[in-house]
């Protein structure tokens, strides 16, 4: 309770208490593969089981994360990365968080020699870094490094109570894992600034409205629509959806100048490619495409 204290700033009340009213979500109805890890649960979704979850479990922490449990989701997209079965991947939490921000009692007691020293938070990056899609299906709060991994995603899906902020101005200090840059540039400079310098809380339609978050689902059908969206994507060539995947975040990441000359090439060389010449002479034939990812 004292960890969540510090990280609501005063209001951990409040949000225990709007928390343990929401309801129980019902089982989920896909295939699973779990692997014992201490802080995260995998499992394979989707008929066609090409879908990975990854699900955060600290629950007495909320899922606050420490550098355990950013560990065993780096082991696991090291994995996943490399298995041509999968993809995609969803990271998830449980219905009353995502993740409440990183383990404040974890991080209490470092110093700014240890910071720098250490490279903190250099490791919290690797989901940013995956080639395969990911999507965040948040439900409950996802505020401090728990908005900041949803960000790191490719795609944000959230249930209707899910709650996103930046709260750790309350803390004496700032994101440190992307909240003042990734956020900046979805949301913009005003609400980015207002995020950030209040430690307000936003809902999920107001998540919506702004950017971040793509689609809001009810609570108990946000993983279901998150595996639905990884099948999607699944049937179409892993290998062009990669580049694809690079071209967005270049954009995201470049001028549009750059952007544009980088889709111009990426585009160029889908045509060495089997996978594009299959996937337009299925179209000229009035058939499905059979992708080899090649």
């Amino acid at each position: 309770m004292a960890q969540i204290a510090k990280i609501f700033a005063g209001r951990a009340q409040q949000v225990l208490q709007t928390a343990a009213k929401q309801p129980q979500l019902a089982p989920r109805f896909y295939c699973a593969a779990a692997t014992n890890f201490q802080y995260i649960k995998t499992e394979l979704a989707g008929e066609k089981k090409n879908v990975a979850v990854i699900t955060l479990n600290r629950p007495k922490a909320l899922n606050a994360l420490c550098n355990g449990l950013i560990a065993e989701i780096n082991t696991t997209l090291d994995k996943y990365e490399k298995d041509d079965s999968i993809s995609a991947i969803i990271i998830t939490g449980s219905e009353k968080a995502f993740a409440a921000g990183a383990d404040i009692k974890e991080m209490q007691p470092n110093t700014y020699e240890k910071c720098i020293m250490g490279n903190f938070l250099n490791d919290w990056t690797r989901v940013a870094k995956c080639q395969k899609p990911i999507i965040a299906a948040v439900n409950g709060y996802a505020l401090g490094g728990g908005c900041e991994l949803a960000m790191m995603c490719d795609i944000i899906y959230a249930g209707d109570k899910a709650k996103f902020g930046q709260p750790e101005i309350a803390l004496g200090t700032i994101p440190g894992a992307g909240g003042t840059q990734r956020l900046t540039r979805v949301v913009g400079k005003s609400k980015a600034m207002e995020m950030c310098l209040t430690g307000n809380m936003i809902n999920a339609a107001e998540a919506e409205k702004m950017g971040l978050v793509s689609k809001v689902v009810p609570a108990d059908h946000l993983v279901t629509e998150a595996v639905k969206l990884g099948e999607k994507i699944g049937t179409h060539s892993q290998l062009i959806v990669q580049l694809c995947k690079e071209s967005v975040n270049t954009a995201y990441e470049t001028t549009l100048q750059e952007g544009l000359k980088y889709e111009r090439r990426t585009f160029h060389a889908t045509f060495a490619t089997g996978d594009r010449k299959e996937g337009m002479t299925a179209f000229v034939e009035k058939r499905p495409a059979n992708f080899q990812n090649n």
